[in-house]
């Protein structure tokens, strides 16, 4: 019996993915109050000129390290609002609450994924997929 010719993939167009992922990241940093120096860091410390030129013209094709970090922001907001399905604006709140757990070790999520690295990133989702269950 032959195997099953796969689908294919869709084509994305990479402008129109790039203004989706900015604007999502916009509106999470507006929730989150992130000064544009932090937004400039979790967007993988761009300049100044990139970040205001993307804020007033979301519609880029983005660097791949970019659209990585704005996955995980995405996937963290996700896993946060299912965390907090009943109390949304503790969805948005989380982020900037001092933490105990490891890997925060006493300092906000928000200061953790502050460290620059995509790494960052990728722990806290890891950590909140882990308390998802």
């Amino acid at each position: 019996m032959p195997l099953p010719t796969p689908l294919p993939s869709p084509r994305l167009d990479p402008v129109e993915t790039g203004r989706v992922a900015l604007t999502f990241f916009f509106n999470l940093m507006a929730h989150w109050q992130c000064t544009t120096e932090q937004q400039r860091i979790l967007l993988g410390s761009v300049g100044n000129t990139t970040y205001f030129s993307w804020k007033k013209r979301p519609a880029v094709r983005l660097p791949h390290d970019t659209l990585e970090r704005i996955s995980y922001l995405m996937g963290i907001h996700k896993a946060l609002r299912i965390l907090f399905s009943n109390q949304p604006e503790r969805a948005y709140q989380w982020a900037t609450k001092e933490n105990a757990a490891a890997p925060f070790n006493g300092r906000s999520a928000l200061a953790y994924m502050l460290g620059g690295r995509v790494m960052d990133l990728a722990d806290v989702r890891r950590y909140l997929d882990s308390v998802r269950g």
